[in-house]
């Protein structure tokens, strides 16, 4: 079984799987949003094609460490998923996440369109990375 991450946005969502030993994440896509339900078709299928049994979720706060508005569709996205796929997701604090993505991405492509097109997958994976290392902690 795998975990997945979410790096959750209102336009594209980014993806990202750990391996079967839950040890390394990796990014997988960025998914552009088209509307609620195909979204929702979306990720209950590659959750079962992946064979995804825990779901981490970026929760995006603001610097004060408060939800606003996107935590708010958030929650409400991930609730819709749980009914369909009947797994809870983990919600992590994402704050740092995109920054840390487009440092790794700025080192390897300099071209800031290839860079954005990766920039949430590589958010996903390093939400679910930073998850993992703290479950191997404990």
């Amino acid at each position: 079984m795998k975990a997945m991450g979410i790096d959750f946005g209102l336009k594209r969502i980014g993806i990202a799987f750990s391996d079967e030993t839950k040890f390394l994440a990796s990014p997988f896509q960025v998914y552009k949003r088209k509307d609620l339900q195909t979204d929702l078709a979306y990720f209950a299928d590659i959750i079962a094609k992946n064979m995804v049994d825990q779901i981490v979720c970026g929760l995006p706060l603001n610097p004060k460490g408060e939800e606003g508005e996107i935590a708010k569709s958030t929650r409400e996205f991930m609730a819709e998923l749980t009914k369909l796929t009947q797994i809870e997701p983990v919600f992590v604090d994402e704050r740092m996440s995109s920054v840390l993505a487009e440092e790794l991405l700025a080192e390897r492509e300099k071209d800031w369109r290839k860079r954005k097109e990766k920039l949430d997958s590589v958010a996903a994976s390093i939400i679910l990375q930073d998850f993992l290392d703290g479950q191997k902690r404990n």
